[in-house]
């Protein structure tokens, strides 16, 4: 036993000796592993600073530029033009909850609907054409600026089965046709988004369209009975909502898939209008 305490305290000394001034060849594939987790630390340190560097695409790196809806004197101003409670959710999920306000567009929207019913339009540009228009009147008609800058957000979101478009029903009847229409089938789902903005320009007060776009999203209902339909119909939720039903409420239950983003189908593509948004106010000049 003390000959193998000796050995090994020989070797520990040896160890030691090697380690202090580098000579040691043995344990130089240890040295060089440790050396080379340090340079990789570093050079990961190194991007980190490199990615910060880097333009913000998402609008969570925007808040700070984004006014709160109580600032009496605002630079920048958030507008939904909408008394969905669903886009209000939305945007409120998007961190965006003491930032904008929202008041229904003024708008005859169902003078328009009749317009655009008589038009050769696709279902995607009736949506954005929509978006479009509710935001501007909100903008010309509704809204009244005295300093910084306002940004209008105008949305609407229609339901597609084979190129017929499902707006909200009027009555039960007009609601269990459109369920029994879509029942075991896929359809699309059309979000139009459009944001104006007012006092971005020195030399104009007019509402200028700063981007404007549709997202789509596909949508697999089960086959469903005619219990289940009259059931849902009863529960009231089908009637403020495109193509009668709210995949974000009882309405989930008829859905068996979905292609696409879930916030388009609820009423506002909230990925693609963050980074629309962020463009946007990093060009503008506050």
């Amino acid at each position: 036993n003390i000959m193998m305490y000796k050995v090994a305290l020989s070797v520990l000394i040896t160890v030691c000796g090697c380690i202090s001034n580098n000579s040691c060849q043995g344990f130089s594939l240890h040295t060089s592993k440790t050396t080379a987790h340090r340079t990789s630390i570093m050079s990961a340190s190194n991007s980190d600073g490199a990615a910060s560097d880097e333009p913000s695409k998402l609008l969570v790196s925007s808040f700070h530029r984004i006014s709160s809806a109580s600032d009496p004197e605002p630079k920048l101003r958030l507008i939904l033009a909408s008394q969905s409670p669903r886009r209000t959710e939305i945007l409120g999920m998007m961190g965006l909850a003491g930032r904008f306000t929202a008041s229904p567009s003024p708008l005859d929207e169902e003078k328009l609907q009749i317009e655009l019913s008589q038009q050769d339009i696709s279902p995607s540009d009736y949506a954005r054409t929509l978006a479009e228009r509710k935001a501007h009147a909100y903008a010309a008609e509704a809204l009244e600026i005295t300093s910084g800058v306002a940004l209008i957000i105008g949305s609407d979101t229609i339901v597609d089965l084979d190129g017929h478009i499902m707006e909200k029903p009027t009555d039960e009847k007009v609601a269990h046709s459109m369920l029994s229409s879509l029942s075991g089938n896929w359809h699309q789902v059309h979000t139009g988004v459009a944001v104006y903005s007012v006092g971005a320009s020195a030399s104009s007060n007019e509402p200028q369209l700063m981007f404007s776009f549709t997202d789509t999203a596909k949508v697999k209902f089960a086959s469903l009975t005619d219990r289940d339909i009259k059931a849902y119909i009863d529960t009231r939720e089908p009637f403020d909502k495109a193509g009668s039903y709210g995949i974000q409420g009882i309405g989930g239950q008829l859905v068996e898939s979905i292609s696409g983003d879930f916030f388009t189908v609820m009423g506002l593509p909230m990925h693609r209008l963050s980074r629309e948004l962020t463009d946007v106010i990093k060009n503008l000049d506050l």
